[in-house]
């Protein structure tokens, strides 16, 4: 079973339909003893009952690891955005350039994020630059929304994304959402829709100017703010699964690094996508 989530979708846990699980599953080929290579030793033998017994792996990747890299990561996301909040002004006469900086910060970022998602080996120091510069990019954004629209705003994206994250976590845990391959691939199809429209948008809005399209203004942006959230929930289950797997299969500990930076990415993703939905609903789109 695949992410969503660009990291994990290269190098994420899986869990195949014949019941085979594990970190990778090219890493199970050639190994007729286990169904996971992190799971069990198959030289590993109880002396009274000749059972194969459970290796015991001491660097292996819990859930504290996890909550500690993504309060890491999550935490440089918020410093910056403050710092970036103080620092950059966003007042008339220096708002062009505050934009600059933010845009620069969102194309590092991305560039950051990109070079982590190809390497064979998470990366700490990519993974909070990129926190790092997404910071300053939501800093500057989320000022000027505050500033210009309301000052509630951001408030209520903040309130929001929390709410979107407890409540996907306690459906997950109640398991009323299960994560399966229907569900990965319904997930992947509207995912890979919705961007094409967003791009598509995009394009319109650049050279016939105004919002293009209107995918992100009006009764159609309120509709495409609901569906990218809800798109964004549907990536926090697939995350979680992912996370899951890794803990109870014993994927290396550094791999907690990749868990926190595509719970990062997607809680970003939510972000801005209810920032925008209440942006329009405040009557300024």
């Amino acid at each position: 079973m695949r992410s969503s989530n660009p990291v994990f979708s290269r190098r994420g846990f899986s869990r195949d339909n014949g019941g085979y699980a594990g970190f990778d599953a090219q890493q199970q080929a050639g190994n007729p003893y286990a169904t996971n290579p992190y799971a069990t030793n198959p030289y590993a033998v109880d002396p009274q009952t000749g059972a194969p017994v459970a290796a015991v792996r001491t660097n292996a990747m819990t859930m504290d690891d996890v909550v500690s890299r993504t309060a890491m990561t999550l935490g440089t996301v918020v410093l910056t955005a403050v710092l970036a909040w103080v620092a950059l002004p966003v007042d008339p006469a220096n708002i062009g350039k505050s934009y600059g900086i933010a845009i620069g910060s969102a194309l590092v970022a991305m560039v950051l994020a990109l070079i982590q998602t190809f390497k064979s080996k998470p990366a700490p120091a990519l993974i909070i630059g990129y926190a790092a510069f997404e910071g300053v990019f939501l800093g500057v954004i989320s000022a000027a929304t505050s500033t210009y629209i309301s000052p509630g705003v951001v408030v209520q994206a903040v309130l929001g994304t929390m709410c979107v994250f407890a409540a996907v976590l306690f459906a997950y845990k109640m398991r009323w959402i299960r994560v399966t391959r229907r569900f990965y691939g319904f997930v992947m199809a509207a995912a890979m829709g919705f961007m094409l429209l967003m791009v598509a948008n995009l394009l319109f809005s650049v050279f016939g100017g105004g919002d293009g399209l209107g995918f992100r203004s009006g009764g159609l942006g309120i509709l495409f703010g609901i569906v990218g959230v809800i798109l964004g929930a549907c990536f926090l289950a697939l995350d979680f699964k992912q996370v899951e797997d890794g803990v109870t299969y014993g994927a290396p500990r550094e791999e907690s690094w990749l868990a926190a930076f595509g719970l990062t990415m997607t809680l970003v993703w939510i972000y801005l996508e209810l920032l925008r939905l209440f942006q329009i609903l405040s009557g300024d789109d």
